[in-house]
């Protein structure tokens, strides 16, 4: 600010003698002086001119979502400008604006998993300058620190994290895969003063026969796994085909329990009386040895010889 004050003042000292000058001049002398005078006026303006450029140059603004560097020659200061006016020593000092916004970087990356089938994916990282460290940021990377830190870490966290699973559970275990990244990221850009939010996966694709392989096998275990419902199933079915066979001969085994020597006489006397019912009169011509005895009918009359 010493340059600045020393401005003002010289410029205060001019017009208060071009002012001084023109007020002792006679009529005569103005006559005579007046092109110098008005050529020390035209210079008194454009000195004025200048020192209001000088004075603008030395306030400025600060937008939301920035911090703003100061420089002293080119050098940065170690000075962070947050966000709103700020006043800084023109000519002498400068400010360069370093957004603190999340910014999306998005790049497509090519690996190797831990059983050596390549992988490829695209990652999106969500970062940002840490506010705190915008100046060590600038003094390491000015504004180029896309390209010179950001994406070769991507690419080296995407390839070190990959290699840790194998193809099968980069899609199983896709949660881990994205944590195993994230924490790589952070770990690596921390130290440069950028802040990671969140890393997505967006897709995995593999080569066309590792493809093909996986179908297979999830053909092949779909299959197994039918199979497998099948045959319990049958096991299911012989198993209530044993246990209703138990019930029968269960069954079976009380009612023979049940059996008497009264019951088989009552079953006996029960089917001769049907038998009984349902006879006609006449008796059979045979007579087995285990067959009932047959009735006779003494009431009937002796044929006649």
């Amino acid at each position: 600010m010493t340059l600045l004050k020393w401005l003002i003042g010289i410029g205060i000292f001019l017009l208060w003698m071009a002012w001084a000058g023109a007020f002792r001049l006679g009529d005569r002398d103005r006559g005579r002086l007046g092109p110098t005078l008005r050529l020390a006026g035209l210079l008194l303006g454009l000195l004025l001119f200048v020192l209001v450029l000088v004075l603008l140059s030395a306030v400025g603004q600060i937008p939301a979502g920035t911090r703003g560097v100061v420089l002293r020659f080119g050098a940065p200061t170690g000075r962070i400008l947050p966000e709103g006016i700020y006043l800084i020593t023109p000519l002498v000092e400068s400010v360069v604006e370093m957004s603190v916004q999340t910014e999306a970087y998005e790049a497509d990356a090519e690996a190797a998993s831990n059983d050596l089938q390549v992988v490829h994916t695209k990652v999106t990282l969500n970062y940002a300058l840490d506010p705190a460290q915008v100046v060590q940021v600038y003094r390491d990377l000015r504004r180029d620190y896309v390209h010179r830190i950001v994406r070769p870490a991507v690419q080296e966290a995407v390839k070190a994290s990959t290699a840790r699973f194998k193809a099968e559970e980069l899609i199983t275990r896709r949660e881990a895969v994205k944590t195993a990244i994230t924490d790589v990221l952070r770990a690596r850009l921390a130290t440069h003063g950028i802040l990671v939010d969140t890393v997505s996966l967006t897709d995995f694709d593999f080569s066309e026969e590792f493809n093909k392989a996986i179908e297979a096998k999830v053909t092949a275990t779909q299959l197994a796994f039918k199979a497998e419902r099948d045959l319990q199933r049958v096991k299911l079915e012989a198993q209530q085909q044993i246990e209703k066979a138990k019930a029968e001969a269960e069954a079976l085994r009380v009612q023979k329990q049940q059996v008497t020597a009264e019951l088989v006489q009552l079953r006996r006397i029960e089917a001769q009386m049907r038998a009984i019912e349902k006879w006609d009169g006449r008796l059979p011509q045979v007579v087995t040895g285990s067959g009932p005895v047959p009735l006779l009918d003494v009431f009937r009359p002796e044929p006649q010889r």
